[in-house]
């Protein structure tokens, strides 16, 4: 933003902190905006109600200017998700962009999946109620149940269960049972609805080479180090940043429990860039699909290490040595050794395996070969003054 480099600029010169406040209208004003379509659809159906395909025309705002990621959002966020959670055998969507007066959009909240996911839901409710089926049954006849599942639209999901996520919300939100509650509200002159919405996301962005198709001039890998100190506490350096999502706690719980410590042994390095090599970022729902993989890989390469210092140490074969409670064990016997005494051996280095480097402290990065595909269902129910036009939440459940 410029006013992030005003303030490093004014803070050169005073020689003082600058900070710059903006008031919420001016935010509103000026702060890209999220999204801005105008979409219509059409959905084919076959004589037993299975879709055949989805024809969609999409025009989407830019605002006035091209930001960041204003262009990919209408097109490769949201045109390869349009097939959600279905089986749809055929898939033609048309997005045309344009430039207007309007504030500038940019990746917020979503960046292109809420949309698709909207447009879909809806498009599947009117379906379902011109058909005369009920919206949950229609989607579920429709619900991709082979996986992995190779979509019209480039994207391949993995694995999914929808039926599960479909059958819980529903259990939760008590759906059976909407007709008893729907007059009792008109009893109290109130009207009684409720919907449904199955979504699907793509995170864990992303694949380089599907970055790379699209022009992008880097890689969306993620980096991480993990370094085991001679007094056996660690330090784990990553390139996803936490601004608010907890990472210090989540990451240092997988160190953890990997290794049996107390998180207070573990310290996480992020933003740091004296320390941190390279990192991609915290975005697109990807540190834990990424940066924690990342992680993981490194992990698995200290384990690995560990395992081998033990071994020699304690005269067993690799294959028998066993992490548990902060030890490293000989399975089947009494030997054992702390995971503090392997790492001092590491760097005391005074007998290690022939040819082994001394320390404990390995990096790994992670190129992540597909999105990951999480998906559920929300399940809202309202109550309506047709009066006054007031709407009140009733239920909000999620599977």
């Amino acid at each position: 933003l410029p006013e992030d480099m005003v303030c490093l600029w004014a803070s050169k010169r005073v020689g003082r902190p600058i900070k710059w406040v903006s008031d919420r209208t001016e935010a509103f004003l000026t702060d890209a905006h999220g999204r801005d379509h105008r979409s219509e659809a059409e959905l084919a159906l076959d004589a037993d109600n299975k879709i055949l395909g989805l024809r969609v025309k999409t025009v989407a705002n830019l605002g006035a200017y091209m930001s960041l990621f204003s262009s990919s959002v209408p097109t490769y966020l949201y045109a390869t998700l349009l097939s959600g959670q279905y089986d749809i055998p055929a898939i033609h969507a048309n997005v045309k962009t344009v430039y207007t007066n309007t504030t500038p959009v940019d990746a917020y909240r979503g960046a292109g999946r809420p949309e698709a996911t909207y447009l879909l839901e809806r498009i599947m409710e009117t379906a379902a109620r011109e058909v005369g089926l009920s919206p949950a049954e229609f989607r579920r006849k429709n619900f991709i149940r082979s996986f992995p599942h190779q979509t019209p639209v480039i994207m391949c999901y993995d694995a999914g269960d929808y039926d599960a996520t479909l059958d819980a919300a529903l259990k939760a939100a008590d759906y059976d049972g909407f007709a008893a509650r729907k007059a009792e509200a008109a009893s109290r002159g109130k009207l009684r609805g409720i919907g449904l919405s199955c979504y699907i996301e793509a995170c864990g962005i992303a694949p380089s080479a599907a970055v790379g198709s699209l022009g992008a001039g880097v890689g969306l890998w993620e980096s991480a180090e993990v370094r085991v100190n001679p007094v056996g506490s660690i330090e784990v350096l990553t390139g996803s940043h936490s601004h608010g999502q907890g990472h210090e706690t989540t990451f240092a719980q997988l160190i953890s429990e990997r290794f049996g410590l107390d998180t207070n042994a573990v310290s996480i390095v992020h933003g740091d860039t004296d320390k941190v090599q390279f990192g991609m970022g915290t975005y697109g729902s990807r540190s834990g699909a990424v940066g924690m993989s990342a992680i993981v890989k490194a992990l698995d390469k200290v384990e690995a290490k560990a395992k081998k210092i033990a071994a020699h140490l304690m005269e067993a074969s690799e294959g028998d040595i066993q992490i548990e409670g902060g030890e490293l064990k000989v399975a089947g016997t009494d030997k054992k050794l702390t995971f503090t005494e392997v790492a001092l051996a590491a760097y005391t280095a005074h007998n290690l395996p022939e040819g082994m480097e001394p320390g404990l402290k390995e990096g790994a990065f992670y190129d992540p070969t597909n999105f990951t595909f999480p998906a559920g269902t929300y399940v809202c129910e309202v109550e309506v003054d047709p009066d006054t036009g007031k709407t009140e939440v009733v239920k909000l459940r999620r599977g």
